[in-house]
C-alpha cells in the first residue's frame, strides 16, 4: 500500500494524517459485467479530514464512492476485486453487516431525499430503525444532528411538518442530518450540492467544513472550486484509473500529473 501512494509523492510513515487513516483501498477493481470501471485503485482516507473525488463524467467517480459501503451490492452484474478496509475489517467479507456498515459509513445522494414523514421524523428514520424509541434520546439526536446539518434554527419551530415542504437546500441539510443522526465514522456525498442554487451550495460547504471535526468525509464534486475549498486531500480519477492523489493544497498548485493540470485547468473534461 504504502509503495502505491508513494508513486504519488506520498508516505504513511512520515505523514501522521494519512497514517490515521478509516478506510484502505488496495488493489480494487470494479465490473460492471465484462465491463472493467475501475482499475487497480491504492487508496486511504485520513480521519476527519475532507477527500474530494474528482474527474469528468463517467470516470468511475461514484461507483468507487459506492464500493466504500457496498451500495453496488444492489447491481446484480456488479463485481468487485481487491481489498476495502475500514479499522483493518474487510468491508466485502460475506459475514460483515451491511446494514451496520452503512450506518458507520453514511451517504448522501445527488438528489436530496427526505421520506414523506415529518421533518423530525426523517431524522430519527435510522435511530427507529435501530430499535430506539426513548423520545429524550430521539430529541436530542434531532437537536443535535439539525444544529450539525446547519438547519435547527430554520426549522424547530416545524419539527411535525411534512419534510416534502421544504426548500431544496434543506432538503439536502435535512438528508445530511438524517444520515449523522446514527453517529456515522464516515459520510459520503455524490454531488451533493449538484441541484443547489449558489446560496445554498455555499451553506452546505460551510456545514461540511464544520463536520470535518468530526467525521471523514468523501465528497464526490464536478466542480473545481468546490474541491479547492472544502477539502484536505483530492484524488483525480480518469477512466477508472487513479491519475493522481495528493493533498489538495498542492495537487491544485503544482499537481505532479500533466493530465491533472489539464482537468483543473479546464484543458479537458
Amino acid at each position: 500500500m504504502n509503495s502505491a501512494l508513494e508513486a504519488h509523492g506520498l508516505d504513511l510513515e512520515t505523514d501522521p494524517v494519512l497514517a490515521d487513516c478509516v478506510i484502505e483501498v488496495e488493489n480494487l477493481n470494479f465490473y460492471y459485467g465484462e465491463a472493467q470501471a475501475l482499475f487497480d485503485l491504492d487508496m486511504v482516507f485520513p480521519r476527519r479530514q475532507v477527500t474530494a473525488l474528482i474527474g469528468p463524467s463517467g470516470c468511475g467517480k461514484s461507483t468507487f464512492l459506492r464500493c466504500l459501503n457496498r451500495m453496488n451490492d444492489m447491481v446484480d452484474i456488479a463485481r468487485m476485486e481487491g481489498s476495502i478496509r475500514l479499522h483493518g475489517t474487510e468491508v466485502n467479507s460475506g459475514d460483515l453487516d451491511v446494514i451496520e456498515l452503512r450506518r458507520k459509513v453514511g451517504m448522501v445522494f445527488q438528489k436530496s431525499n427526505p421520506f414523506p414523514k415529518s421533518i423530525y421524523e426523517n431524522v430519527v428514520y435510522g435511530l427507529r430503525i435501530a430499535g430506539i424509541n426513548d423520545k429524550d434520546v430521539l430529541d436530542e439526536a434531532v437537536e443535535s444532528s439539525l444544529k450539525g446539518a446547519a438547519l435547527w434554527d430554520e426549522v424547530k419551530d416545524r419539527m411535525h411538518e411534512s419534510a416534502l415542504g421544504m426548500s431544496g437546500g434543506q432538503m439536502q441539510r435535512l438528508c445530511i442530518a438524517r444520515a449523522i443522526a446514527v453517529n456515522p465514522e464516515v459520510i459520503l456525498m455524490d454531488e451533493p450540492c449538484s441541484a443547489l442554487d449558489p446560496k445554498s451550495t455555499a451553506r452546505v460547504e460551510e456545514m461540511i467544513k464544520d463536520l470535518r471535526e468530526k467525521y471523514t468525509i468523501i465528497i464526490v464534486t464536478h466542480n473545481m472550486q468546490q474541491a479547492a475549498r472544502v477539502s484536505d486531500y483530492t484524488a483525480f480519477l480518469y477512466e477508472g484509473v487513479l491519475v493522481e492523489f495528493g493533498k489538495t493544497s498542492k495537487l491544485f498548485v503544482k499537481p505532479q500529473n500533466q493530465q491533472t493540470e489539464d482537468y483543473i485547468t479546464g484543458r479537458f473534461g
